[in-house]
């Protein structure tokens, strides 16, 4: 298998693995969490060396999908605690950890090859090199997530979009939300060797925006932001191979672009609908309703 074949293999498995749980976060309105995991993950890292000295370590993953959890869960308690609103908890907790996971790395791991930058940004072609079977590793991950949305997908729905009548009838959501979130801290740890934890936010959110915009119901949703995840990542992979730019910068613009033709696409069956209705109104002799500007 060439470079490239396996390379582009892996931003397609990142970027399905990414999309699933990316809807659930977007109608969840926790975004912007994605991104303090993303940060989380530096820090877990360093400890998880700490205790093993092995940079290669499968324990780094749970030590990174650990503090992923933790910056998810520490946000929402603050959040329910009235003592800080908005989304000033998550600015008070992901800049502290990732601030202590530098002081880890240049202080216990000087001596460890460890590019923060590769951290941050992603180096999918690098890892594709070097790790050839982690598109498989991805792979399972969107199995996971696949297998976790179709066994919770009612529950989830539900405490999703009414958390009060989730709670009155019996539904444990604070353990789906664990699990929930266990589970996206995970993806996005395991996505950040490709996508970098700054980029990782853009394969879950842009997709799960976009599928948004284009329909309503839950499972198309699913199926759409898949889909638009996949477009994403083919095309920003071609565009950085011909452009010899970063990969990962390339499928986020991608599904960028992919956004603002969601975006374009709504506004102009919004505007269809909008003047079919008058013309309805118009020929009923209906009187239309003002303030409505296509």
């Amino acid at each position: 298998m060439s470079l490239a074949l396996a390379a582009c293999l892996l931003a397609v498995a990142t970027a399905l693995a990414c999309a699933l749980p990316g809807v659930f976060v977007v109608l969840k309105r926790e975004s912007m969490v994605i991104d303090g995991i993303g940060h989380a993950v530096l820090p877990g890292i360093a400890v998880g060396y700490l205790f093993t000295a092995d940079i290669d370590s499968p324990v780094l993953l749970v030590t990174a999908a650990s503090a992923g959890l933790a910056v998810a869960l520490g946000t929402e308690w603050l959040g329910r605690s009235g003592l800080l609103a908005g989304d000033a908890p998550l600015g008070l907790i992901f800049p502290a950890l990732f601030a202590a996971g530098v002081i880890l790395i240049s202080t216990r791991m000087s001596h460890v090859h460890l590019d923060v930058h590769a951290v941050l940004v992603g180096d999918l072609n690098l890892v594709a090199l070097t790790h050839p079977g982690y598109a498989l590793v991805m792979a399972i991950i969107a199995i996971l997530n696949v297998t976790f949305c179709a066994v919770a997908l009612p529950r989830l729905t539900t405490s999703t979009f009414d958390p009060a009548f989730a709670h009155s009838a019996g539904l444990r959501t604070r353990g789906l939300h664990v699990a929930f979130m266990a589970l996206v801290s995970l993806t996005a740890t395991a996505a950040f060797q490709a996508a970098g934890a700054m980029l990782v936010i853009a394969l879950m959110v842009i997709p799960a925006c976009a599928a948004r915009l284009l329909t309503t119901r839950v499972m198309t949703m699913l199926a759409t932001a898949c889909g638009i995840g996949i477009l994403g990542a083919l095309g920003g992979f071609w565009l950085a191979y011909h452009l010899n730019a970063a990969t990962s910068a390339g499928m986020a613009v991608t599904n960028a672009g992919l956004g603002v033709l969601a975006f374009l696409i709504s506004r102009l069956r919004t505007t269809r609908f909008v003047s079919h209705e008058r013309a309805e109104n118009l020929q009923h002799g209906q009187p239309v309703q003002a303030g409505i500007v296509d």
